[in-house]
């Protein structure tokens, strides 16, 4: 019996044109420092989006028949096998693989991009912008890597590269980069940097965390050699990833783990050492146990996304995206952060600084005084938001206030304008338009009329007092 007929995944889209896919968490209430409760307000899409209602009822019909993959006879354990396998199938389709195309099951995008880089030959010379995320920039550093200034125009990036591999060494070469940007939402111009790479005898993976939830991705259609992205940024947060694309690389390598899966047969010699040979297959990289709910939820959330339609949710994105940025536009003390200029192709990204503000103060009145969740820091992305903000050297650490004395609020920098981290706004297919008033009209409030209460740093954190003070004045 397969899987499909024991517990059929839904196949009905419950979502007009103009509505939000429905998502888990919409009916949270979160408490305010002020009093009540606010529905909360997800807008950290970037981070880790909420899970799809559909995904979390294909995964809930799943559980009862959930069983080992690969590893049995048993009834379920043969059922969960064909569904594992059929998911794989499924995001191959999703992300347009072409023939001889491996999908392998990963844990996310980090584990996608140190996976790849542990196949590249030995010689491989790697090329990557410096506005990459921290998955993307920092996975290849046993291997030559020649990083290269952040451009400031989708053409500028691709002469960057093409001049970069122009003066490369023979051997293997590899160009990573990212699909839409974690920080600023821009889009980059994948298809013509694939072609630059191939020009000149180099191979292309994409960094899709951020582009394959917005817009559709296709390895045959942007002509790159791989892709890696992560489940729980594709509103599947059950723990897996992916890396698909050429096989060659993949068969020839080390397994990227040692265990059982990753192994074919085993043998011990005369002299008592131990023989292996490996799986040829992507089960070669999948050593372990299977995550097989995390591969059905992946699965689940991209036949979601294609039954919904991306061309009805870029549309519906690019009006959310209008509303956020005409209502900013009308506050001087915030400045977007761009690359490409404002003008540029993005999805549903935009980070932002406020003259006058720390950042992380701001984003934690957002959360404490109207329910409303965004990232501030340096997203794990800190070259690219050094050059965004003008600084040099050091900077504070990833996420959090900047250092200050127990109980002191973080301050700006001179001149009003903090330059040790941003704040972020993200969101997508789930968002509804109610979200994005609210955060426009709290920024808009927090700017005019500063914060209602008392802050203070807490194990690097900016969090409220907790005493019941409104703040003074």
């Amino acid at each position: 019996m397969s899987a499909t007929t024991t517990f059929a995944p839904s196949c009905t889209p419950s979502h007009t044109d103009t509505q939000p896919l429905p998502v888990l968490g919409r009916e949270v209430l979160v408490p305010l420092v002020t009093g009540g409760e606010a529905p909360y307000a997800a807008l950290d899409y970037a981070a880790s989006a909420p899970a799809l209602q559909r995904v979390w009822d294909d995964v809930a019909a799943y559980a009862p028949y959930y069983g080992s993959v690969h590893r049995g006879a048993g009834h379920l354990s043969q059922l969960s096998t064909e569904l594992y396998e059929q998911s794989r199938r499924t995001v191959a389709e999703f992300l347009g693989c072409r023939e001889g195309d491996q999908v392998v099951f990963t844990r996310a995008t980090t584990d996608s991009l140190n996976l790849l880089a542990s196949v590249l030959p030995q010689g491989t010379s790697v090329f990557v912008f410096e506005t990459e995320h921290h998955a993307s920039l920092l996975p290849w550093r046993a291997h030559e890597v020649t990083y290269l200034d952040a451009p400031r125009s989708p053409e500028q990036a691709v002469a960057t590269l093409e001049s970069a591999l122009r003066s490369a060494p023979a051997g293997p070469k590899l160009v990573c980069v990212t699909g839409a940007s974690n920080v600023t939402g821009e889009v980059w111009p994948v298809r013509e940097l694939a072609r630059a790479a191939h020009r000149h005898g180099a191979r292309l993976v994409l960094d899709a965390a951020q582009l394959a939830p917005h817009r559709p991705v296709s390895l045959a259609g942007l002509e790159a050699d791989w892709v890696a992205l992560s489940g729980h940024k594709l509103y599947a947060p059950f723990g897996a990833g992916v890396l698909a694309g050429r096989a060659d690389w993949l068969r020839t390598a080390e397994p990227y783990l040692a265990g059982g899966g990753a192994s074919r047969r085993v043998t011990r010699g005369p002299d008592g050492s131990v023989a292996v040979e490996w799986q040829h297959n992507e089960a070669r990289h999948e050593a372990g146990s299977p995550n097989v709910i995390g591969a059905y939820a992946i699965a689940s959330a991209c036949r979601a996304l294609t039954e919904a339609g991306f061309g009805r949710l870029i549309a519906r994105e690019e009006q959310l995206l209008a509303r956020l940025r005409a209502g900013l536009a009308g506050l001087p003390e915030v400045r977007i952060l761009s690359l490409f200029g404002q003008d540029a192709d993005r999805v549903g990204v935009l980070s932002f600084v406020v003259e006058g503000w720390n950042s992380s103060h701001f984003a934690a009145a957002l959360s404490a005084e109207y329910g409303i969740g965004v990232r501030d820091g340096l997203f794990c992305a800190h070259p690219l938001l050094r050059t965004l903000l003008g600084q040099q050297g050091d900077t504070p650490g990833e996420c959090g206030a900047p250092e200050a004395a127990p109980g002191e609020l973080p301050q700006p920098s001179a001149g009003g304008t903090p330059t040790l981290n941003a704040v972020r706004v993200s969101f997508g297919a789930g968002t509804p338009d109610e979200h994005v008033d609210r955060f426009v009209a709290a920024v808009r409030e927090l700017v005019r009329e500063g914060a209602r209460w008392n802050y203070r740093t807490e194990d690097g954190r900016c969090v409220p007092e907790k005493a019941q003070a409104p703040a003074a004045g």
